[in-house]
């Protein structure tokens, strides 16, 4: 199936349907989702140092964005959020509510949508579930709900192989949200699509992951300025956080919005002396 073919993201208050839906899976009851610190953390690989004495703050119920050149660390930290049981590393990665200790449980989105093809796009959405014979109407009610907000409603039955790149992208998306996970792994997920459909998708990944703690990797200063609260710049060989950047108000932000055009300079500078050196 073609682009063109593909059918529009559906309306905001169709949106909002959805995030009534995912409310109680991206906020704690007792305030928002899990902080995640790294304190002191080293860890080597190959014999190479990716990083020592990395120490920072990825903040609760935000979407972080990091930002750096190709081998410096971004994916190898998204896997040790993960548990990758093969990275064994020194310091200590807490992941804290406001009441303590938070549950360690993650969600991860690649670049790849990794539908599976002999199921349909429901059945990939609600993945999870089947595994766990957890499947219900409850879980069935949200799946039908994030369907219609991704302008997939019409497609639940059609098989992978028969729906664009961008219409299985937003199926893996759905099939993320639908782990009810409160930290949400992001690699480059979108980077494979044309420009315009990774346009749409972050401005509907914006909208669902609302509230949960979202840590995105990309290569896009672009992406990360219309996705990010807080854009993290690593660098260095052991990686370090080189820069960070807060920025006002709630994402998906426009191109031409003043936060964008007031850091999108500088951030492409950064990057362009990191991946010079």
């Amino acid at each position: 199936m073609d682009e063109d073919t593909d059918r529009s993201i559906t309306s905001t208050s169709t949106i909002e349907i959805a995030l009534h839906h995912q409310h109680s899976v991206m906020s704690l009851e007792n305030g928002k989702a899990p902080s995640i610190i790294f304190k002191d953390v080293s860890l080597s690989l190959g014999g190479e140092k990716v990083f020592e004495r990395l120490s920072m703050t990825i903040e609760g119920g935000k979407c972080t964005c990091l930002l750096g050149p190709s081998g410096c660390g971004k994916s190898t930290l998204l896997r040790l959020l993960s548990g990758a049981p093969s990275f064994a590393y020194e310091g200590t990665i807490n992941i804290c509510s406001e009441g303590g200790e938070a549950e360690k449980k993650t969600a991860w989105m690649s670049q790849n949508d990794l539908l599976l093809p002999w199921f349909s796009l429901q059945d990939n959405i609600i993945l999870g579930a089947k595994l766990r014979h957890q499947v219900s109407p409850a879980v069935m009610a949200r799946a039908s709900a994030l369907i219609a907000a991704a302008g997939l409603s019409g497609y639940e039955q059609t098989l992978p192989a028969a729906l664009s790149g961008g219409m299985r992208q937003r199926g893996a998306l759905l099939r993320t949200l639908m782990e009810e996970r409160q930290i949400l792994l992001m690699d480059e997920p979108f980077s494979a699509l044309d420009a315009l459909t990774r346009m749409k998708l972050q401005n509907l990944s914006a909208e669902l992951t609302r509230g949960a703690t979202v840590v995105l990797v990309t290569h896009d200063p672009m992406e990360a300025l219309r996705m990010g609260n807080t854009i993290m710049v690593l660098s260095g060989k052991p990686a370090q956080v080189q820069c960070r950047v807060a920025l006002a108000d709630d994402p998906p932000r426009e191109a031409n919005d003043p936060e964008v055009q007031k850091h999108f300079s500088i951030l492409l500078n950064e990057l362009l002396d990191e991946s010079s050196q």
